[in-house]
């Protein structure tokens, strides 16, 4: 029975490869900075709020893990110990004070052992109090705007709808005008929408702010690695929902400044590019 089993997982497993290749080398892989095929785990942690998720989600994995192979193992022996064969003359006990105790105790000290590092990642992860710049962030149905206001700059990031994969280019995940920012460096973001309820989503940074029409959100992100990461619009806003990526440069410091140099003379705000500022107001 059990090499009928075996025979079978294989043969699900050897189609799934013969129909899909590239699913042998993606099966492990982990998107560093973007989702990839058959992706199983979270994207590579590019911040430390995303690696306190990461962790917590990998204690998390444990624990439930040890709870299920704990209730089978109960389940399983109960059908074993107690099935009709081994018991023609059923138990008639209604009930057993200590094992009422046990299993009350035992949930409890379970949810705590999970509340406190999950409590302490979520106020970890609310807000900075010692923010090295500041990013605006509006969403419009269906692009986004994004400021600099220490910089003086702002512009719209729309979707590339003419991605070339061949160059490289990821399809549905690739914009116009890119945000820059500076490695090792603490951001606050401050998210809000100006027309319906959108989400400021960046999964290898742990970020995912809803950008909410009169109310002003906060977050906060410290990348530690350089590269480009990858995020979208995470709340329901439309037909275009899903044509709204949000695509961040992580790079040294000295690139961001150069960077900023020549963003000034093309993204200078004025009043032709800044239709966010009054939104940013109202909502505070």
């Amino acid at each position: 029975m059990v090499r009928k089993i075996l025979y079978i997982v294989q043969s699900v497993i050897a189609t799934l490869l013969l129909a899909n290749p590239a699913m042998a080398f993606e099966l492990p892989g982990r998107g560093d900075g973007h989702p990839v095929p058959w992706q199983l785990d979270f994207q590579v942690p590019a911040t430390p709020v995303m690696e306190m998720l990461n962790g917590m989600h990998n204690e998390l994995l444990v624990i439930i893990t040890c709870i299920s192979v704990f209730v089978m193992g109960l389940l399983g022996y109960t059908c074993w110990r107690f099935s009709a064969k081994r018991n023609p003359v059923p138990s008639k006990n209604s009930h057993n004070t200590m094992l009422e105790i046990v299993w009350t105790t035992i949930p409890v000290l379970i949810l705590v052992i999970i509340t406190i590092p999950a409590l302490r990642t979520l106020y970890y992860m609310d807000k900075t109090e010692h923010a090295d710049m500041t990013l605006k962030v509006v969403g419009y149905q269906w692009y986004w705007h994004y400021e600099y206001p220490d910089q003086q700059i702002g512009f719209d990031s729309y979707i590339n709808r003419d991605a070339d994969p061949a160059k490289g280019q990821i399809r549905l995940l690739e914009v116009d005008n890119r945000l820059v920012i500076p490695v090792d460096t603490s951001v606050r973001v401050l998210v809000t929408g100006a027309d319906v309820n959108h989400s400021f989503a960046m999964p290898a940074f742990g970020v995912k702010r809803d950008a909410i029409p009169g109310k002003l959100n906060e977050t906060w992100f410290r990348a530690t690695r350089e590269g480009t990461y990858r995020g979208q619009c995470s709340e329901l806003c439309g037909k275009d929902h899903g044509f709204m990526p949000i695509v961040i440069d992580v790079v040294s410091k000295e690139k961001f400044a150069a960077w900023v140099a020549e963003a000034k003379t093309k993204f200078a705000i004025s009043q032709d590019n800044a239709p966010a500022a009054s939104t940013l107001a109202s909502a505070q």
